[in-house]
């Protein structure tokens, strides 16, 4: 099938993705930009678990200031180069992800640094809810476990719901930086100040 420059530029548009790429996924989908956009965004997870073991010792703080100035996010973005950390792309996630801790207010990076007292309690409380609710023992431990995970995408800023696009999780953004920018990328801390 011959795919049009149009539909590469239309892709390309929607994505960022190179030229050759951006083809190459349209050749998959047989033209269906949706599926393209797809291919791609799986690809992008590849690429990020290949890079996912390189050392990121460059990077910047993003801070985000509310509109009515008494609300403000700061987050501390990891990457491999200089060169990465000063491109606008890498400027504005650190600022997209300072205004998500703003709005969402999370409370810990991700799942391993929440304590573990706080999840035998909220567990404590599952199994209570679901002995009063009569379901069988048999299936507790997998609501638990799915419970948890809705802790963590409540409660943990990797797992959140990314605010400006809330069908991708803040760590599906970065992984598509990282598939991008061709490099490792890693949130490695935030804090909000609020008065």
């Amino acid at each position: 099938m011959k795919i049009s420059s149009e539909a590469i530029q239309t892709l390309r548009a929607q994505t960022g993705a190179g030229m050759m790429d951006a083809k190459r996924a349209l050749e998959e989908a047989s033209g269906d930009i949706q599926k393209a956009i797809e291919h791609l965004r799986k690809a992008g997870k590849k690429v990020a678990l290949t890079k996912a073991d390189r050392t990121t010792h460059e990077g910047r703080v993003g801070e985000y200031t509310h509109i009515n100035g008494k609300v403000a996010g700061l987050v501390a973005i990891a990457c491999e180069t200089d060169f990465v950390a000063r491109t606008d792309e890498f400027i504005e996630l650190a600022h997209n992800v300072a205004m998500h801790v703003v709005a969402m207010n999370p409370s810990y990076l991700d799942s391993s640094l929440v304590p573990q007292d706080i999840i035998d309690a909220e567990k404590v409380v599952y199994r209570e809810q679901l002995e009063r609710e009569g379901k069988p023992e048999a299936i507790r431990e997998k609501i638990i476990d799915g419970k948890l995970r809705a802790y963590y995408r409540e409660h943990c800023l990797v797992s959140q719901p990314f605010v400006k696009d809330d069908k991708k999780s803040v760590d599906d953004i970065v992984k598509e930086h990282i598939a991008k920018l061709g490099e490792n990328i890693r949130i490695i801390g935030f804090s909000r100040l609020s008065l």
